[in-house]
């Protein structure tokens, strides 16, 4: 049974930095395609396909951003720990979300980037960004 569980989230002000972490069982974070997808208050109970995509990254560690987060934002694995995180910097206000992981249970290379193409989610992690 695969579980993934997210953690790290927070309240910090406009500028300031949070990491997030999805350690998972059941499931190798090496193995498949994986991403962040973020939840935003005023869309909560709007469901899975509302989900905002923030990064992707495949088996080979290749990544994809959306535009507001490049450069800002930086996802990785860690193999030894089978764990998926999310550094976030320079965090704005906007960014205030439900941030959720995510993993494709067979795709590897060519990873989709909209949720309704992931099979595994995580419960979410709240970040609350102040101006």
């Amino acid at each position: 049974q695969v579980h993934l569980v997210e953690s790290g989230g927070g309240s910090v002000e406009a500028g300031g930095s949070l990491r997030l972490s999805c350690a998972a069982s059941g499931y190798a974070v090496n193995n498949y395609c994986m991403g962040w997808f973020r939840q935003s208050q005023r869309d909560e109970g709007e469901g899975l396909a509302i989900r905002e995509g923030v990064a992707i990254i495949d088996r080979d560690g290749r990544t994809r951003y959306s535009d507001s987060m490049m450069g800002r934002f930086t996802i990785s694995k860690d193999n030894a720990t089978n764990t998926l995180h999310l550094q976030m910097d320079s965090l704005k206000p906007e960014d205030t979300a439900v941030y959720y992981c995510a993993g494709h249970y067979f795709e590897f290379r060519n990873c989709p980037a909209g949720p309704m193409e992931y099979h595994y989610w995580g419960q979410g992690t709240q970040v609350t960004v102040s101006s």
